[in-house]
């Protein structure tokens, strides 16, 4: 996992210059960045992980050459970590550029996976449809568990892939039709590069990974050998294949599990892991080749691989399987200094028990990223969606900012995601003259009476809609934005152009 509690990412700023300097790797395997002072310098190096970190080594034989990881390279003279972090971001813009036609709107997602919890079904699919139909969705996921035998959970059956009989008793091609009848583009959930204890590809050892002579194997997962030609047929029939049988314009790729520090086949473990990896991106590829125009999600684990180099080959990515905490616009609006927000896909999970308070806070949360829906939707009551399609509405909106704009983060200094106190603040500004801000409120122990932000030079300063579950009130003057928060765990956002 190249996102392993730290991102391949690392920035310097230089508070005499007033210069930021920094990088980011695109590495999907094992990583190292180091800072050091050189002389009278501060020096910034990294790539591969070294043999003492990642067990990395690699031979080269007169005439033969090895390609590195690129890297992300930029400096800024500003006093702004944002306007320095947007620098490596941008890098971004390029590939959203060539995105699938149906992304180049940042369009809604449901899926459906805090819905049923890993028990998809044609009846339950067809009930939620029912819910959600006409609403503004474009992309319907059926996320794991489509496959899985009675009786056997979804996380031990990955690797075989047969649609469950008792699952979808009329075929999977029923259910597709039904989503594409509803209007949106049906997806489905893959976790192409693991293979679960209860599969019988679990048993198939010579074409699967292996450390020290014996199959790799963490906790009930095990690995293909991404590198294996037969590996590579067998996943072409069993994902290419069922992508295309069923019409799927949607994939969800996940990878809940890690190989570790590397594994058999190459002069190092770390170099195995390497090519390992760079199979599995060629796969990808492949699967854009056949599926002309599919849109890929990059999930793992809700965000252990949003290095540059698997995001330039997908649409967009989990940015944390936090769904239903109350730390998600904290992770959210951080991670605007790490990955481009149009990339960032980000849950409102809607409860019934929900206040209209709550659901608003969660939906503001996706204003952060890329709205996705998922969660009780067929017992909610019509209050409870006015919040949500108020919410749908105004991200429609604002998606042209969140696709290219410039962020600026403000509030309290968090001391724990976990237990997050005061506010948050996430103000992103276009490139049309129009801006939109996220004010989020937490545990009310540093919470103000009023919260004033100054805005940034050249901020549009008129407030033009206001969204949350209540009547709100916020004002500009002399470039001070002020908001009376008078509640904790309360979300407000607002649209501003000149």
């Amino acid at each position: 996992m190249p996102v392993n509690k730290f991102f391949p990412f690392a920035a310097v700023e230089d508070r005499q210059s007033g210069v930021f300097w920094g990088a980011q790797l695109a590495c999907p395997a094992s990583w190292q960045m180091e800072l050091y002072r050189k002389d009278d310098a501060l020096a910034l190096s990294g790539g591969l992980a070294d043999r003492d970190f990642g067990h990395w080594m690699k031979g080269l034989h007169p005439g033969e050459s090895f390609l590195t990881p690129e890297a992300i390279v930029s400096t800024a003279h500003t006093p702004s970590i944002d306007i320095f972090t947007a620098r490596l971001t941008q890098a971004a813009l390029e590939y959203l550029a060539c995105a699938p036609e149906p992304e180049q709107t940042l369009p809604i997602i449901f899926n459906e996976y805090c819905t049923t919890w890993g028990s998809p079904s044609h009846a339950n699919i067809c009930e939620i449809l029912g819910a959600i139909q006409g609403k503004g969705f474009q992309y319907f996921v059926i996320d794991c568990g489509w496959y899985k035998e009675d009786g056997v959970p979804w996380d031990i059956s990955m690797g075989d892939y047969e649609p469950s009989p008792t699952l979808f008793p009329q075929g999977l091609d029923k259910t597709t039709a039904k989503i594409r009848e509803a209007g949106m583009i049906p997806g489905i959930w893959f976790e192409i590069e693991t293979v679960g204890k209860a599969a019988r590809a679990y048993q198939l050892e010579p074409h699967l990974l292996h450390k020290d002579g014996k199959p790799l194997t963490s906790y009930f997962r095990r690995f293909w050998d991404m590198r294996d030609p037969w590996v590579e047929e067998y996943l072409t029939q069993k994902v290419i294949c069922t992508l295309q049988k069923y019409g799927f314009g949607y994939l969800k790729i996940d990878y809940n599990e890690t190989i570790g520090i590397g594994c058999d086949g190459a002069e190092s473990l770390g170099e195995a892991l390497r090519q390992n990896m760079e199979a599995s991106q060629a796969f990808f590829e492949k699967i854009k080749r056949n599926i002309p125009g599919i849109v890929l999600e990059n999930c793992a684990s809700g965000g252990h691989r949003l290095e540059p180099g698997l995001m330039s080959q997908m649409s967009m990515a989990s940015f944390s399987d936090a769904h239903e905490c109350p730390e998600i616009p904290v992770i959210a609006a951080n991670l605007h200094r790490a990955v481009h927000p149009a990339q960032s896909q980000i849950w409102a999970v809607i409860r019934q028990a929900d206040s209209q308070q709550r659901i608003a806070y969660s939906i503001a949360n996706t204003f952060l990223g890329r709205m996705c829906i998922s969660g009780d939707v067929t017992g909610l009551t019509q209050a409870q969606w006015d919040v949500i399609e108020r919410g749908m509405e105004f991200y429609r909106k604002i998606a042209p900012i969140i696709k290219q704009g410039q962020s600026y983060r403000f509030g309290s200094r968090i001391k724990s995601a976990r237990h997050p106190e005061g506010w948050q603040a996430l103000l992103r500004i276009g490139q049309s003259q129009e801006a939109y801000m996220v004010i989020h409120t937490f545990a009310n122990a540093a919470l103000p009476l009023e919260i004033q932000i100054p805005l940034p030079e050249g901020c549009p300063a008129k407030v033009l809609e206001i969204y949350s579950d209540t009547q709100e009130q916020i004002e500009i003057q002399d470039g001070i934005l002020s908001y009376q928060a008078r509640h904790s765990w309360k979300a407000v956002a607002v649209r501003l152009n000149p």
